[in-house]
């Protein structure tokens, strides 16, 4: 089985988390991960082209095989989920031009498949990611997010690939 490189990301306007990992069966890998910040000083606009300029320099550095993103939670602030959503829209088309498949996963899927709960904190996400990819240093909170979204998205990808290798058995 080739290995296959995923690229996690945690959208958000103010700091998007990305991270790397290489999968090959059942074994993962961490190549790469850090945090894109936008400048708060400037408009919306502007932060969406920065966050879209930073993404091209990481798939092109990294050129991952297939990308997934966390799904966006409402908040009680309609102007934050509103730029939430913005941030989101650019974190998928930055993949998607590029031809690579993006997939979604809710926040409580990415927590269950890496910590086990669905309603882990953030300090539980950092140490479970630590614990995955051994060695790794996580740039941010964010980051870290984005690694879960990675590993969350290997291991759906695995699931996938055999219940399809027994589908052609049959």
């Amino acid at each position: 089985m080739a290995a296959i490189r995923l690229l996690g990301l945690d959208p958000g306007l103010r700091q998007t988390g990305w991270g790397i990992i290489e999968t090959e069966g059942s074994h993962l890998r961490h190549l790469a991960n850090g945090t894109i910040k936008t400048n708060s000083r400037k408009s919306t606009a502007e932060r969406l082209v920065t966050l879209h300029e930073e993404l091209e320099v990481v798939l092109n550095a990294w050129l991952p095989t297939a990308a997934a993103v966390e799904e966006v939670f409402v908040n009680k602030n309609p102007s934050s989920t509103l730029k939430l959503g913005q941030a989101r829209g650019v974190v998928m088309l930055a993949p998607a031009l590029k031809g690579i498949e993006v997939a979604e996963y809710a926040p409580n899927a990415v927590k269950k498949a890496v910590v086990g709960v669905g309603h882990a904190g953030k300090d539980q996400i950092f140490a479970m990611v630590s614990m995955l990819l051994p060695g790794v240093e996580i740039d941010s909170p964010d980051a870290a997010d984005a690694l879960a979204v990675a590993i969350c998205h290997a291991h759906h990808a695995q699931s996938a690939a055999r219940i399809a290798a027994g589908r052609v058995r049959s």
